[in-house]
């Protein structure tokens, strides 16, 4: 890229399970390093991730990144500020759990501070998809949807039995994320739409912003940003929407590719 190029990015959004972390959900010391150095030149680093913010506060930390856009774009914070929040209606989750309820598919809702399974004890699809993230188990609590706000929710089913969804349940998107386990959000949400909330806030462009991904929840960001950067290890379904593919998480994909970008 030219000298030119090197100056047009002012913000860097990075996914978190697959390009912040590896399998064992560690940073590499080179990310940590890299995303060090772009901070001193005056890049902001943005976590965009499908996780709660209870899912990643230990990670963020050891990064040095305080701000994100989480949920898959449901919920927004600046450096400590809640600049955007998306939340599931609740008319439409009674029509999920009444659906799920009659496939025997169990739910768990993710609200803004903690999150509950709507079934009691364990359940072998939940502790998997859960446990993979490397997070505490969700608390049981089947009427949370009807108390506070639900910016996502895990519907717990394999692949052959998904099809149930889409078309009984038109204002809601699914993505799935795990073998076991599939995102639950709004028909319009996405990553983008989180970061393009951020992205006013600030008075910044698409065309400012980096943004690096691996996954079926990424395709939305990598397309709307200026340089959209897959991972080495990277969904191949999500390899169309990217400029760029860089090298794999455990093979300095992060800072090979903020090379790229010029930014290193």
């Amino acid at each position: 890229m030219s000298m030119t190029m090197t100056k047009t990015y002012k913000i860097v959004f990075f996914d978190i399970d697959g390009t912040l972390v590896d399998e064992e959900k560690r940073i590499p010391p080179d990310a940590i390093e890299a995303i060090a150095r772009l901070k001193e030149s005056g890049v902001e680093p943005v976590i965009a991730t499908g996780r709660a913010p209870y899912f990643f506060k230990e990670l963020a930390e050891e990064a040095g990144i305080e701000s994100w856009v989480c949920l898959n774009g449901a919920y927004v914070v600046y450096r400590g500020k809640v600049l955007f929040e998306r939340t599931i209606p609740m008319s439409d989750l009674e029509k999920l759990v009444t659906l799920s309820a009659s496939l025997n598919h169990p739910l768990v809702f993710e609200g803004k501070d903690a999150f509950y399974a709507n079934r009691d004890g364990r359940h072998e699809s939940v502790f998997d998809s859960i446990e993979s993230l490397r997070v505490l188990q969700p608390l049981f609590d089947a009427d949370f949807w009807k108390k506070e706000g639900v910016y996502q929710v895990f519907l717990h089913c394999e692949s052959r039995d998904e099809h149930h969804y889409p078309d009984a349940l038109p204002n809601l998107r699914f993505v799935r994320w795990h073998e076991k386990a599939m995102d639950v959000l709004t028909r319009t949400g996405s990553k983008a739409e989180g970061i393009s909330a951020l992205l006013a806030a600030l008075g910044l462009r698409p065309e400012d912003a980096v943004a690096f991904g691996d996954g079926l929840n990424d395709k939305e960001m990598l397309e709307l940003v200026g340089l959209g950067i897959a991972m080495g290890n990277a969904h191949p379904e999500l390899l169309p929407y990217a400029n760029y593919v860089t090298t794999r998480v455990d093979e300095g994909g992060v800072r090979n590719g903020l090379v790229h970008a010029g930014l290193l």
